[in-house]
């Protein structure tokens, strides 16, 4: 079934603009056909379309209920810049998986290293992804996907989380279990060059988890959904 979003949608049964034309336009939906529409704060709205126009659709409510696909810990993903459009593709997986939040971070290694003004255009992008891919997925929230930060911002801010899970190709630890008293947990995923010595050591000092993916070599597209997927195992959301 279709599936959008809209905040204060139980006092607003409608859904306007591009939304409204994607609904009318690309899907070819009409009067009494069925639509999800989730309000961005955990629940979903079983819904009939009442009337439609050219920019706005009608809907009546038929069922409120609570969106059940939420993981019990929030994820914040700290993801290097990568080449290409591989970021588009780790930011679309890490939704799916259950990153409720990400953040790109500038490190040393890092090949790609847009203006500010790139990077704001490739920051839109990457929400856009992140709202389809929730969409797709079935989430109950919009993921965010935040602006860039620096390596030594980064630090500072995912080490503020009750867990900070360092992705490390020289670890030798695995994750453990991740008890109920963790209610936010970072991940740090390096670029394609992974981490240098020192970057390693400073996010030791401060505190994060340095854990192993195992032992064959990830491409750094691919390591993001790992980390999420041990991450929500250990956690209880897999």
């Amino acid at each position: 079934m279709p599936r959008f979003f809209k905040e204060f949608f139980q006092s607003e049964p409608f859904i306007d603009g591009d939304d409204a034309k994607h609904i009318l336009r690309s899907l070819r939906m009409t009067v009494g056909e069925k639509l999800t529409v989730c309000d961005t704060k955990g629940f979903d709205y079983s819904c009939v379309i009442s009337a439609c126009s050219d920019n706005r659709v009608d809907l009546e409510i038929k069922e409120k209920r609570k969106n059940d696909t939420e993981p019990t810990i929030f994820v914040t993903l700290y993801l290097c810049l990568t080449k290409g459009d591989k970021m588009d593709l780790a930011v679309r997986q890490a939704v799916e998986m259950g990153a409720s939040q990400i953040v790109p971070v500038l490190s040393t290694n890092c090949v790609s290293r847009p203006d500010e003004k790139s990077l704001k255009k490739k920051q839109e992008r990457w929400q856009k992804i992140a709202d389809e891919a929730a969409g797709q997925s079935g989430r109950g929230i919009l993921p965010k996907v935040c602006e860039t930060l620096s390596f030594n911002e980064a630090v500072i801010s995912a080490t503020n989380d009750d867990l900070c899970v360092f992705c490390y190709e020289l670890a030798t630890e695995n994750l453990d279990t991740i008890d109920d008293n963790i209610k936010t947990v970072s991940v740090i995923i390096g670029p394609e060059g992974g981490f240098t010595v020192p970057e390693a050591e400073t996010l030791a000092k401060n505190g994060a988890k340095t854990v192993s993916l195992g032992k064959r070599i990830l491409r750094a597209e691919t390591a993001p959904v790992a980390a999420l997927a041990a991450v929500m195992l250990k956690s209880g959301n897999m």
